[in-house]
């Protein structure tokens, strides 16, 4: 979900300038201006839903994050080996990608496909890097149908 696909720093990333599809001016005035920062910059699609799952699974992350420590980690932040460097993953795969995903981007993911022949690929529109509460039903029906490949698969697949 939302995945890199080359390990690189954020500037030299692929990425759409972030972009609101769905606006909810009301939603963000009533929130406090460091909430409305956070939620704001990342958010696509803006409403009590998807706010509610930002403090839910995304706001506990960042505030319990040491911002000093990921800074010097993202300074020098280079992987030893490639993920995509070994032989081929031929088993079920989904990479899923947001259309508006400023964060990491979506056009570069499209590479990856070498690497997993088995694998679905879905960009997703009116999505970010919050894909899964921005797009809930196409993404848990596309992780659902992933499932029952590898479900099908467990047992054929050595």
């Amino acid at each position: 979900m939302c995945p890199l696909s080359r390990p690189v720093p954020v500037l030299e990333r692929d990425v759409p300038d972030h972009e609101v599809l769905r606006a909810d001016p009301e939603l963000l005035a009533g929130l406090d201006p460091a909430e409305a920062a956070e939620y704001g910059e990342v958010a696509v699609v803006q409403s009590a839903q998807t706010l509610a799952r930002f403090r839910a699974d995304v706001a506990p992350g960042l505030a319990a994050a040491d911002r000093a420590a990921l800074q010097r980690m993202l300074a020098g932040w280079r992987l030893s080996v490639d993920p995509e460097s070994g032989p081929a993953y031929r088993k079920p795969a989904l990479i899923v990608c947001g259309r508006q995903d400023a964060s990491t981007g979506f056009a570069e993911s499209y590479g990856l496909l070498g690497h997993y022949p088995r694998a679905s690929y879905a960009v997703l529109d009116r999505a970010g890097h919050n894909l899964q509460f921005e797009q809930p039903v196409l993404f848990e029906a596309l992780l659902e149908e992933w499932l029952d490949r590898v479900a099908e698969g467990s047992d054929a697949v050595k």
